[in-house]
């Protein structure tokens, strides 16, 4: 018996608002869809560590970005009502414990509703997708399933080629901060959720840029090697 429960564990049934997000991807995005007719939604996320097995979400921060700009208006900074404290992780993002903390049920159908079918960005995207996909696990969220583009690959892609081998980058070389530095974006409210999406989505649109300089113009490009 007890073994069927441990398989149960992974086979959450479906909660209402994981349907509705899932339903969102019927339809894929064409190929030849222009960038500046894309939606972005540049994600971030802050943990009580850097283990995804052990560690956490603590908040979630997100800001959309479509042809070209920043819609300020939505920027969105969620934290989860959490009471276990990390004292290291507490340094970095300073939260001990928010005010404003919203239940588990209510953060994940926040945060799929707000991601909805747009593409995720952010930088080193794969740790908070993890995250984020072993937070809602419980409410039957197998997968993320948008088109996922990190900013680390892409700027690495465009300066040094896709075939350019990451062990050969000087250390921190594609970190945030010195990217931030290197396109002329100011470091402020680093190591917030919605700070760092912000400085991810300043760096998004930079990069689209030099993209299109590139002859990258539309969302098949954007997602194909170079």
């Amino acid at each position: 018996m007890r073994i069927f429960d441990f398989f149960r564990k992974d086979k959450a049934p479906k909660s209402a608002f994981v349907q509705e997000y899932e339903r969102l991807f019927e339809i894929k995005i064409p190929s030849i869809r222009p960038i500046r007719q894309l939606n972005f939604v540049v994600i971030d996320t802050e943990t009580t560590g850097l283990d995804a097995q052990k560690d956490f979400i603590i908040s979630f921060g997100g800001i959309k970005v479509s042809n070209y700009s920043m819609n300020l208006q939505s920027t969105r900074e969620l934290y989860l009502d959490f009471q276990i404290q990390n004292r290291e992780s507490i340094k970095v993002h300073e939260i001990i414990y928010p005010i404003k903390s919203i239940p588990l049920k209510d953060f994940g159908k926040a945060v799929l509703d707000y991601i909805s079918s747009d593409i995720i960005v952010g930088h080193h995207i794969g740790f908070d997708l993890m995250m984020l996909e072993k937070t809602l696990k419980s409410f039957g969220l197998k997968k993320m399933l948008n088109p996922v583009l990190d900013t680390q690959y892409l700027a690495i892609r465009l300066e040094k080629g896709p075939h350019f081998d990451f062990s050969m980058a000087k250390p921190g070389e594609y970190a945030l901060d010195n990217l931030c530095e290197r396109y002329g974006i100011a470091l402020d409210d680093r190591h917030t959720a919605a700070g760092d999406a912000f400085l991810t989505a300043q760096l998004l649109m930079k990069l689209l840029k030099v993209a299109e300089k590139k002859g990258i113009n539309d969302f098949g490009g954007l997602f194909r090697k170079l």
